[in-house]
């Protein structure tokens, strides 16, 4: 099996736009490229696909135990000719202070599978030795097998970085990006704007590759891929024949679209019929007994959402005849009785929930987090748990009793706790992004509220 992590030695090296260069030149050398992004995230995976055609998949250690994580990472290599990994953030930063826990480099180790290091070679010469070095040092497991460098500024720039990690670090130098001004990935307050939001056409996708092509020996990088991970196990799905007559409709837009692939196919593989429809411009809730509206950026669109009243009415009519719909983030906002943006102006939303979202100037909550179960609701039972991630620029203000109570655990050894998660019955609406695989049980009961409905 071939497949590399593509790790920075911090975040904005340029493993995004490395990755992406990579996807496509080595898609046009006729290989199947299976994209992968360690841990959460929803829009790095979307600019993926935009280039290769193909789902990328997170590989999250922290909400998946170790036999899963392997297990979906085989099935999805299956078939593929290389997987290419974008690392998070800087290669040894994990869960708090811990570089062994959640990070790409304990990924890499998981997995066993080789990293390409990418250092920012921006004003500096000699010097990039030491950083490669203290990487290659920090942890001897982990391994770096080759170096690209990014945002060099000629040919003899790049030889005189090669020549002194060559020298110091006995690690190839596999090529480098110069500098590409027409490339800077646009981005706002989550992070880089999603893939499909993007007027970036073909054209430009080609001259990436172009560029990677010219400045990086593909063959050398190509035959350091070599991994050899253990199988791993997937735990077995909720079955019942009655599943298959399910039909879920999935928001599906602009305004609504993160999702992890293996969410949605673990409900296809019960059997569940998935429907999609857009929030923003479709008058009509498609038929259905189950709702999943994912997270997103309403807030980006509160007129049109607020314009498009049939199916904000269509989506209150669903919920108080027991349609069984969960909601994650954006998904939370649209739910509530109104989004308040950041100049104070309020827009009427779906109002199944007693309460409102309003922006904030900065992050609200960032990373991961677990909550445990208050009471029964579409998702767990009373007393047990969800691991998640939350990432979001909102609050979410009302009265009603939350459903779970939620904690993170800093790196001092501090509990942080906050409540979330609203709805009840037949509803479920929370800020927390979690991976169905961590714990199939947890769908069935979603499953099931949906059969209620049949």
């Amino acid at each position: 099996m071939k497949a590399i992590l593509i790790g920075g030695a911090q975040s904005g090296t340029g493993k995004t736009l490395l990755t992406l260069g990579l996807l496509r030149a080595l898609a046009r050398r006729g290989l199947r490229v299976q994209p992968f992004k360690c841990g959460p995230d929803y829009i790095d995976t979307g600019w993926h696909q935009a280039v290769s055609g193909i789902p990328s998949h997170n590989l999250d250690a922290y909400m998946l135990e170790s036999s899963t994580l392997n297990g979906l990472f085989n099935r999805h290599m299956s078939g593929a000719d290389i997987g290419i990994i974008e690392g998070v953030m800087g290669l040894y930063d994990g869960l708090g202070s811990d570089g062994d826990r959640c990070s790409s480099a304990s990924l890499a180790k998981q997995l066993r599978v080789p990293v390409i290091l990418v250092i920012d070679g921006k004003a500096v010469s000699t010097s990039a030795a030491a950083v490669v070095l203290g990487f290659k040092q920090f942890d001897p497991a982990v391994n770096i097998a080759g170096v690209i460098i990014n945002r060099v500024s000629s040919e003899n720039h790049f030889n005189l970085i090669k020549t002194a990690i060559l020298r110091y670090c006995n690690v190839p130098v596999l090529g480098y990006l110069p500098p590409l001004p027409d490339w800077n990935l646009p981005s706002r307050h989550l992070g880089l704007i999603p893939a499909r939001e993007s007027e970036r056409g073909q054209t430009q996708w080609e001259q990436l590759a172009d560029g990677v092509e010219q400045h990086i020996d593909l063959d050398r990088l190509l035959a350091l891929a070599e991994c050899r991970p253990d199988g791993g196990r997937l735990p077995a799905l909720p079955g019942h024949e009655r599943y298959s007559r399910l039909t879920l409709a999935l928001a599906d837009d602009e305004a609504f679209n993160f999702y992890y692939p293996d969410n949605l196919r673990m409900l296809q593989d019960i059997g569940v019929r998935i429907i999609r429809f857009s929030p923003l411009h479709d008058r009509v809730l498609p038929p259905c007994q189950m709702i999943y509206l994912g997270g997103g950026f309403p807030e980006m669109f509160p007129t049109q959402l607020a314009d498009n009243r049939p199916m904000r009415q269509a989506l209150l009519r669903a919920g108080q005849n027991g349609a069984a719909i969960y909601a994650e983030c954006g998904g939370l906002m649209y739910l509530g009785a109104a989004l308040i943006v950041q100049d104070g102006t309020s827009y009427p939303m779906v109002g199944l929930l007693q309460g409102f979202s309003r922006m904030t100037q900065g992050l609200k909550r960032f990373g991961y987090c677990e909550g445990r179960s208050l009471s029964d609701n579409l998702l767990a039972g009373r007393g047990e748990t969800l691991r998640g991630h939350e990432f979001h620029h909102s609050e979410y203000i009302t009265d009603e009793t939350p459903l779970f109570r939620m904690s993170k655990t800093a790196a001092n050894g501090d509990v942080h706790q906050w409540a979330g998660g609203y709805g009840g019955g037949n509803i479920f609406a929370s800020y927390l992004h979690v991976h169905f695989y961590q714990r199939p049980a947890m769908v069935k009961r979603w499953l099931d509220l949906g059969c209620a409905q049949l």
